[in-house]
């Protein structure tokens, strides 16, 4: 699907905020509510727009330590541990990655009992080395940054 400068408009506003009726997106944009949810379904349709999500705030929930780690892995066969993440509400995101270790995690707890309970049982699939955040400094949506 090739994507016009209004659909890259279309997008960035969404991103904003997945709720606008598309009346009010199309006033931002000049044109109908009705053209711009045309154009919001075919994006949906091509897959460019995969689906919709909203912005927890962390803090509120108790989250209060963000932590890196960099996991190296005891053995080449990784589905156990792919397993083991994926289960694991707090790993927030995994990437497999070249370079230092096998696979960088970013996880979010509660308590420092729970990030020790977590890295207790990560020890089971590898070691592992462990970042604290102790400032975020920039959290921009992907999309955001590639519609700008």
């Amino acid at each position: 699907m090739d994507i016009d400068q209004i659909d890259f408009q279309i997008l960035r506003l969404l991103t904003e905020n997945s709720r606008i009726q598309w009346k009010d997106l199309g006033e931002q944009i000049h044109m109908t509510g009705q053209a711009v949810g045309n154009r919001i379904k075919k994006l949906e349709e091509s897959g460019v727009i995969k689906a919709y999500s909203l912005i927890i705030d962390e803090l509120k929930l108790g989250l209060s330590y963000t932590a890196f780690v960099i996991v190296h892995m005891k053995t080449a066969n990784h589905d156990a541990f792919i397993r083991f993440i994926q289960g694991r509400i707090e790993v927030v995101e995994a990437h497999r990655v070249s370079g230092e270790g096998c696979y960088h995690l970013k996880i979010k707890v509660k308590s420092q009992e729970q990030l020790n309970l977590f890295l207790n049982k990560l020890l089971e699939h590898g070691n592992y080395s462990l970042h604290l955040s102790i400032q975020e400094v920039k959290q921009l949506h992907p999309l955001t940054a590639a519609i700008q």
